[in-house]
């Protein structure tokens, strides 16, 4: 594509045989191939440069397990058969995050079990657990700490959902401290600071005035739910903030590359970059932009006023019609491809430095382990 010009070329097998690159996020706006993406990069760092690489799905769609010949992805990382790693030794592993069974595995993990079985037996913690906007990018901030504790894996790939939720993921550790720190936090915890007595049973007439206001938003039984569930999750509470701003700083880190992925359309360009000044405001690593769903027509040296200007000539001719048909594509499929050129050079014009690299549509969706090859040698050039 004209615009890649502009911009620096982006090596992705660099980034994929770097043994100091350890977690590889990709991120972009819904619809632009992303998950697709990101089990490409698996598969090929496994094949290709022998890595023991794991890929973690933060999005709830099938396809991932679809295109590695799985019947299905869970919490807890299975390995991908039958693909090419005879001779670079390397392994591929997938996974798809559950944020329930996530949360449970921590609360189990820095409790006792009968402190556990309280706190899942909480309402509030039932539906915190499963439906609270913010729990799942915070318990994908939780898995990617785990995996990464654990050592086992020479690379993590991340499949994050779409963009703004993306921003949560980076904000989790940050809004989770505002959670736990936050004036009626430590309200609601100075009941059970104080010898566990009910919260509506205090004395103070702050507090009191505090609790009447608050019932009436949420309601007593909730309240009293949100009481207990705080109580019971108080000693944990320095655990969660520290693990959370640990992950953080590993994704500043190195060790980290952040690649945006986007289709040549404006809301996901836009989309994209707006990812791209957040990393940096952050000083978070962006490795590069992948440019998915690219047209590139067969004869790019024949423009398309030339070739409708043709189609028009056999026209007055008659009796080519099959060949106007194939002008007319054509002269639409330029028309298209400069089209996605402009959107693409928004982009390359606000972040000049970021490399980039384009992958030509395809006919036909990813399903197949053989579909992600094609996918991974078109991003990495080869």
């Amino acid at each position: 594509m004209p615009s890649e010009d502009a911009a620096p070329q982006l090596d992705v097998d660099q980034i994929l045989a770097d043994p100091g690159v350890r977690i590889v996020v990709c991120c972009g706006a819904g619809g632009v191939g992303k998950t697709t993406t990101a089990a490409a990069l698996a598969l090929r760092a496994a094949e290709q440069h022998g890595r023991r690489t794991v890929v973690l799905t933060i999005d709830p769609a099938r396809r991932l397990a679809q295109s590695l010949g799985l019947t299905e992805l869970d919490n807890t990382p299975r390995q991908v058969k039958g693909i090419d790693v005879e001779s670079s030794g390397g392994e591929l592993h997938a996974m798809m995050l559950d944020m329930k069974r996530t949360f449970d595995d921590v609360v189990l993990q820095h409790t006792d079990r009968a402190k556990a079985a309280e706190i899942f037996a909480n309402p509030f913690y039932q539906a915190m657990s499963s439906t609270f906007a913010g729990t799942q990018e915070y318990m994908a901030m939780e898995k990617l700490g785990q995996l990464h504790a654990r050592g086992e894996w020479d690379l993590i790939v991340v499949d994050t959902p779409p963009s703004r939720s993306a921003l949560d993921f980076l904000d989790a550790p940050a809004r989770l401290s505002r959670f736990l720190d936050g004036r009626m936090l430590r309200l609601l915890l100075a009941p059970a600071r104080s010898g566990g007595r009910s919260m509506f049973s205090l004395v103070t007439a702050s507090f009191g005035m505090f609790s009447k206001v608050v019932q009436k938003v949420l309601g007593a039984q909730l309240l009293t739910d949100l009481s207990g569930f705080v109580a019971a999750l108080d000693s944990m509470f320095g655990g969660f903030r520290q693990r959370a701003e640990q992950t953080y700083r590993i994704l500043q880190a190195r060790e980290t590359a952040f690649l945006l992925v986007a289709a040549p359309e404006p809301d996901a360009v836009r989309e994209a970059a707006y990812f791209a000044g957040r990393l940096r405001a952050e000083r978070m690593p962006l490795a590069g932009l992948v440019l998915n769903r690219v047209h590139r027509p067969a004869v790019p040296d024949l423009d398309a006023a030339e070739s409708l200007a043709a189609a028009e000539r056999l026209a007055d001719l008659g009796g080519h019609e099959a060949t106007e048909d194939v002008l007319r594509a054509h002269a639409a499929l330029v028309q298209q491809a400069r089209r996605e050129q402009r959107v693409a050079e928004r982009f390359t014009a606000e972040f000049p430095a970021v490399p980039a690299v384009s992958v030509t549509a395809q006919p036909a969706d990813v399903h197949d382990v053989d579909g992600l090859r094609t996918i991974g040698a078109a991003i990495s050039r080869t």
